[in-house]
């Protein structure tokens, strides 16, 4: 176990909400505390003995406090190796003695950059990372604890050790105290960088909190874990199982579609992070029926997100489907006690959920790729290239379209009437392959909603069969990026067909 006796220690916290959990076992196993400051300060005014570290060091605070306890005899009494007979020297010619336990938290940077602190630069902690480094480099000898939910465990280690530590202890100590310090640090830089507009720095960390370990990851034989990057992820759960770490992820592209849409209007239904149904309708039930009807075998079993708080009508019109999760920005109090009844389901409320569009990583093995999140919507600089131009219904419904089809996979082909889909065909490698399973969707469970209904691709229609697929089945406009070398022999076929087509210039590939 090799357990090392700790005879001193080093307070200097930030959230001294815990000292009263800690001081007492300190005090029964006759540990000398060293502390600074406003701890300091707490711990004599919880009636606990303790030695300031100026009077300690001899040397006072300095530069508004800026330096404390960067001092030789703290660093010293730490860092020093126990069975170095050269550090046992050092220490006695300078009269050090040793520190055995350091227990430190950081300055609350990242609350007070949500907060936007005019005083952001003096929460960026230089001596308390510095003492939880030092402690973490030495965990043989010295045991470190920079987390308040960690003093339970170093009381209950102090007591089954009478007053020592294990290896095994200190060890574990040391790697969550760097995992703090690294994360500390990539907040601080991440603010710089994003100051000077830096997004492709030459070193990179991207940091996250543990939230909760899930029950599998993406398949039961794979591990999983979610973390968040900032203190406020913006999703409760009010009922039902732990979330799963594909609930998360179809969670999160449901509300990645539903924050594009106006306040208190429009529905997603999501399967396997692909929607395969879609409505902005105002209207709360027409807006649900109709993205319902785009593919209800598909969203069997599948998650569905409201952008309006669920009443009872709209309860009871859920409830004639399965959906494992339903996510509201509120639900009425009926509505909860009806929905609430069905097995296995889960519902989420959304009404703190912000969408923050910075970066998009993908990981592939030893490197990850960086690129800014496609947070880009269509404006109204269209193109239209066929003799036949849009009205202005057809217009908007197009440009629906459009932007569903940046959260589709590629290849994507989203079909709508109006504000609603009506057709998606998603991740074929063939284009025409998705124009004829979106063009298959619409015949099976829409085809009234056919009239009048338009097209949209994510990306250009490298030849002209998937145009002729699509007006066979009546689609009378097209939307796409455009930029094919075949566009000349795709136009014709549009204007061959009577179909209006516009090129937006953007392409929305997704994988």
């Amino acid at each position: 176990m090799n357990l090392k006796k700790i005879k001193r220690a080093i307070i200097s916290v930030s959230d001294k909400s815990n000292l009263k959990l800690l001081l007492p076992t300190l005090k029964k196993f006759n540990i000398e505390i060293i502390s600074s400051g406003s701890s300091f300060k707490k711990i004599r005014s919880m009636k606990y003995n303790c030695i300031n570290v100026s009077n300690y060091t001899g040397f006072s605070e300095m530069l508004d406090g800026r330096v404390k306890t960067l001092h030789p005899k703290i660093h010293a009494g730490i860092l020093n190796i126990r069975k170095n007979s050269t550090h046992r020297r050092d220490l006695k010619k300078q009269n050090i003695p040793n520190i055995d336990l350091v227990i430190v938290d950081l300055y609350p940077f990242e609350k007070q950059l949500e907060e936007k602190s005019k005083k952001l630069i003096e929460y960026i902690d230089i001596g308390g990372a510095t003492l939880i480094r030092a402690a973490g480099k030495n965990f043989n000898d010295v045991t470190v604890i920079s987390n308040i939910d960690d003093y339970f465990q170093l009381v209950k280690e102090l007591k089954i050790n009478k007053g020592s530590t294990s290896i095994e202890f200190r060890k574990f100590m040391s790697a969550k105290a760097f995992g703090l310090t690294a994360y500390y640090d990539s907040v601080v830089s991440n603010w710089l960088n994003n100051q000077l507009n830096i997004k492709f720095p030459e070193k990179k960390t991207v940091h996250g909190k543990l939230i909760e370990k899930l029950r599998y990851g993406e398949n039961p034989h794979q591990q999983g874990g979610l973390y968040k990057t900032t203190d406020n992820l913006g999703i409760k759960k009010i009922h039902g199982k732990q979330l799963s770490y594909n609930n998360y992820n179809d969670i999160y592209s449901a509300l990645s579609i539903l924050s594009t849409f106006k306040k208190k209007e429009g529905t997603v239904i999501i399967k396997h992070t692909n929607p395969c149904g879609v409505s902005a309708e105002k209207n709360q039930i027409k807006s649900f029926k109709d993205a319902l009807a785009c593919d209800p075998i598909s969203s069997f079993g599948g998650v569905v997100a409201i952008n309006s708080i669920i009443t009872k009508k709209l309860a009871l019109e859920m409830n004639k489907i399965f959906f494992e999760i339903i996510i509201s920005i509120g639900f009425k109090k009926d509505a909860f006690k009806i929905l609430k009844k069905r097995k296995n389901i889960i519902l989420i409320n959304c009404n703190k959920f912000n969408l923050i569009n910075e970066k998009h990583y993908l990981f592939l093995g030893n490197a990850f790729l960086s690129q800014d999140s496609n947070s880009m919507l269509l404006n109204n600089k269209l193109k239209i290239v066929t003799r036949k131009k849009p009205s202005p219904s057809q217009l908007n419904s197009m440009k629906f379209a459009f932007n569903i089809c940046k959260f589709v996979k590629s290849n994507a082909i989203v079909l709508a009437n109006g504000k609603s889909t009506i057709g998606i065909g998603a991740g074929q490698p063939s284009r025409l392959d998705s124009c004829k399973i979106a063009s298959q969707k619409a015949l099976q469970f829409v085809p009234e909603k056919i009239t009048n209904s338009v097209a949209a691709s994510d990306a250009f229609f490298p030849f002209s069969d998937g145009i002729e697929e699509l007006a066979e089945i009546g689609i009378e406009a097209i939307i796409q990026p455009g930029g094919s070398i075949n566009d000349k022999k795709v136009i014709e076929a549009a204007n061959n067909a009577g179909l209006v087509m516009a090129f937006t210039g953007i392409r929305h590939f997704k994988h």
